[in-house]
């Protein structure tokens, strides 16, 4: 299997905080720049987060501040700490390579936040 796996998504209270991970094949994982993308129903995919192999960090505007990727090169694993979470944050969660591979989308976690 190719694609990755995301899980930790659910209902959460505005204020709260999830754990996302993201278990991922090594070839793909260990060589690039892998990202956090989310979207919300009707809205395009955005990239909300993004973590370099040598585990520098980018974040959108929106997140930054609550938000913390991180990933784990041995069990190729990628993990989104979402904190403060806000109803606006409310989005099917994906991971992938930056830039995306478009075969290697996987089916998401979602993620609601109740206000």
């Amino acid at each position: 299997q190719v694609q990755p796996v995301e899980s930790g998504g659910g209902l959460v209270q505005a204020g709260g905080s999830l754990r996302l991970s993201c278990a991922a094949s090594g070839n793909i994982f260990s060589y690039n720049t892998m990202g956090w993308y989310r979207q919300a129903p009707g809205k395009e995919r955005d990239l909300v987060a993004r973590i370099s192999t040598s585990s520098v960090t980018n974040y959108a505007d929106s997140v930054k501040g609550r938000f913390s990727i991180s990933r784990d090169n041995v069990k190729n694993t990628m993990y989104l700490q979402m904190n403060v979470l806000k109803p606006e944050d409310t989005a099917f969660y994906y991971c992938n390579t930056v830039p995306p591979i478009g075969v290697f989308w996987g089916q998401g976690t979602l993620v609601t936040v109740s206000s």
